[in-house]
């Protein structure tokens, strides 16, 4: 039977603008931007001291280590909560180091059998039912000769990297989990909702408070001890609530040499320890306050007295689980400027000694930033084509807030990158640009790291150069190949255990590989780019259908004949950037306009009634597929246009048809986008593809191919509006 179509006509985009290519453009980018604000990075309190999380961003409770006195039959509880938008379940990787047991919100969620103790590799999955809000998780861990805790992760830690937050109120914003220490007895209530840390009268670490030698020191003492040599900062915001300005003084004690900033200015120096006062002249709102201490003999840091009435302290910016309105950071030596302070929180901080960021006054708590927007500020593959969209988008209707919001996403990410590596060596795993920071498959870099190459051509990005760098070395160098030079995945788990060649890793390579050929004249990546499509053609191309396989799996050594509907759109798709920059005399160009049109004729032979192509494209009864159908209208508009296709008739009919059908039936009049394929593993089963690999809404796998599609067509009308035939794209 075929599918239902996914909207009502009356609630289609269709009806409000019939098939106007630039007005369903702005409507479905201005959903996008309206869903998915600019928002930064979330910043949280993070004691080095706790749970850290493995490579695989799973928490390693390795409590043998951390009690080294561990009695057998002892216990340890570790708690956390976690926020779920709405009531469904998560899975996680568990590995047991001894016997423990899940709970999750109270009830038994998982309780390690006599294969788990005895083996810490075993891997298994736990599915942890989620109620909207907050939800609590408890470990109960006991100690046997063999050894005692575990490690709890995310199923996917590439798509989904989560984390978990502190639970009790003592420590409200805190990243992570805290544990008891050992206990003799099962405790006969768990802590959950409206628990504090008190409740069961036991020691929770990490530790949250100084002792009490400590807290006799100032926060400059106790955090860095005596910087020798060196100085730190101590930053924090005065709020004026006057209506003029006003002069203020600031008094307090210096334990050394001291500088005070307002606002960036030099406003005086302390050179000895004593009482010290500064005058500051303060305008309604907020001021930059900043506090220089200089390592001199033993004694380093300042106090500062209570301020006059009208004058409050504020935190500089807004960190989850600080408890004052200060941050502090360093050490840097004597000689070193002081850095940027708002440049300091988007980026690491270098010094002399190598990298550094913001603590807070707590012991060995380090400010941390996490991403925790459900898009934006994130660095994976469908984003990347997502931005793609939207940035070209921007450019046709020249609508700069569409340009803006790209150029932020991407340097969002590329700003943070250096501070992403630090931090995965510093705890573990990043909490910003996973992928990136993990960098070891196409998908972690090709499809994002093409945009940013494109919006590097207009716009200055901090940290892109770099990344850009990276990027090319490890397609070039580090992505696994085969004897005649074809990228493929090289086994990696349990779940895909043999070598395998996608036809999605057309995509996920050729379009950055032209990027950097445009970057830097090196006709080598276009080589390689060209390769890539000789040689994938090999193993994957179905010359009777004139179609593509999906994946040849190596360890069966066949392909697997299925032909996905996205899988060969990331084929033509991803032919039509490499053509678009080819140049005309290449060696290799017949021949690949020769197969742009093979395959072209093969999937014009597929298209559905409404104009669309379908999740299996040779099985109509599966369902219209949106994304696959944006991008064979994508290479078709640019064909023509380009002058790689001469019999045009038939495919100017098939573009208008497709783009029809989309506003019709894949567009809604908001914007939203229906019928876009999941995220895919693959399979030698049809019904995998057909029944398995459902479609979301707004995914963002369609949302940018959407846009596009809308935009090669928009170009195709203007261009046959204007009589040209065979011009050269813009």
């Amino acid at each position: 039977m075929m599918t239902e179509r996914y909207i009502d006509i009356n609630e289609s985009i269709f009806a409000k603008c019939g098939d106007r290519v630039s007005e369903i453009l702005a409507t479905v980018a201005d959903r996008y931007v309206g869903s998915n604000p600019p928002h930064p990075m979330t910043y949280r309190a993070f004691c080095a001291d706790g749970i850290l999380k493995k490579h695989d961003y799973s928490y390693n409770f390795n409590l043998t280590e951390r009690f080294p006195s561990l009695e057998n039959g002892q216990l340890v509880y570790a708690w956390c909560k976690y926020w779920s938008d709405a009531e469904a379940p998560l899975n996680f990787i568990l590995y047991c180091y001894g016997p423990l047991i899940l709970y999750a919100n109270g009830a038994q969620i998982y309780k390690a059998n006599i294969a788990d103790e005895l083996n810490p590799k075993r891997r298994t999955v736990v599915t942890v039912p989620m109620n909207k809000g907050w939800n609590h998780l408890v470990f109960q861990f006991t100690k046997t000769e063999a050894g005692c805790g575990g490690s709890l992760g995310p199923g996917s830690y590439k798509s989904n990297p989560v984390h978990f937050l502190a639970p009790s109120p003592e420590r409200s914003g805190h990243e992570g989990w805290i544990y008891s220490e050992p206990q003799n007895a099962v405790w006969s209530e768990l802590p959950g909702e409206g628990s504090t840390e008190a409740d069961h009268g036991v020691t929770w670490y990490p530790k949250l408070q100084w002792n009490a030698a400590e807290q006799e020191n100032n926060p400059i003492a106790r955090i860095f001890g005596k910087l020798e040599g060196a100085y730190a900062l101590a930053w924090t915001k005065l709020r004026s609530f006057s209506q003029q300005v006003r002069e203020v003084e600031l008094t307090g004690c210096a334990a050394g040499k001291i500088a005070v900033y307002l606002d960036g200015d030099l406003k005086c120096t302390v050179d000895k320890a004593g009482a010290f006062r500064v005058g500051l002249s303060l305008s309604y709102g907020e001021h930059d306050l900043t506090v220089q201490s200089f390592g001199s003999g033993e004694a380093v840091g300042f106090k500062l007295d209570s301020l006059p009435d009208g004058v409050q302290l504020v935190e500089p910016y807004p960190v989850h689980g600080s408890k004052d309105a200060w941050l502090y950071l360093g050490p840097f030596a004597a000689h070193e400027t002081v850095p940027d302070l708002a440049d300091s929180l988007r980026s690491l901080v270098e010094t002399e000694a190598g990298g550094t960021f913001w603590r807070l006054d707590q012991p060995n708590t380090w400010v941390r930033p996490f991403t925790e927007n459900a898009l934006f500020g994130k660095w994976n593959y469908p984003l990347g084509v997502t931005l793609y969209g939207m940035l070209q988008t921007g450019k046709l209707l020249e609508r700069d807030d569409l340009l803006q919001y790209v150029y932020k996403h991407v340097e969002t990410c590329t700003r943070l990158y250096g501070y992403a590596l630090w931090d995965k060596e510093q705890y573990g795993a990043s909490g910003v640009l996973n992928t990136l920071a993990t960098l070891d498959s196409l998908d972690d870099c090709g499809s994002f790291g093409a945009t940013m190459l494109l919006a590097l051509q207009e716009q200055k990005l901090e940290g892109a150069e770099r990344i850009a760098d990276v990027i090319a070395d490890y397609i070039s160098t580090g992505q696994e190949r085969l004897p005649d030079g074809e990228l493929y995945r090289k086994p990696r788990h349990v779940d895909f255990p043999n070598a395998t060649l996608w036809c999605d890793d057309l995509y996920m390579s050729v379009p950055y590989l032209c990027r950097c050929y445009q970057r830097t004249g090196e006709i080598s990546f276009l080589e390689d780019a060209a390769n890539q499509f000789i040689q994938f053609k090999k193993r994957l191309y179905i010359p009777e259908l004139q179609i593509m396989s999906h994946v040849y799996d190596f360890g069966i050594d066949k392909p697997t004949r299925i032909a996905w509907g996205r899988g060969n759109g990331w084929v033509l798709f991803s032919l039509s950037e490499l053509l678009a920059v080819l140049p005309e005399n290449h060696g290799q160009r017949a021949e690949l306009i020769q197969f742009f049109n093979e395959l072209c004729e093969g999937y014009l032979r597929l298209q559905g009634v409404s104009g669309l192509w379908h999740q299996v494209l040779t099985e109509p009864e599966s369902y219209e597929e949106t994304s696959c159908t944006s991008m064979f209208l994508y290479a078709y508009a640019r064909g023509v246009r380009y002058g790689w296709i001469t019999d045009t008739e038939k495919y100017i009919a098939a573009i208008h048809k497709g783009w029809n059908g989309m506003a019709r039936i894949s567009i809604d009049k908001f914007g939203n986008v229906y019928g876009v394929c999941r995220g895919s593993g693959y399979s030698y089963s049809v019904g995998y593809y057909k029944d398995d690999l459902s479609w979301l809404l707004n995914d963002t796998h369609g949302i940018g191919i959407v846009l596009l599609a809308g935009i090669e067509v928009l170009q195709l009308e203007r261009h046959l509006a204007a009589g040209k035939t065979g011009a050269a794209a813009v």
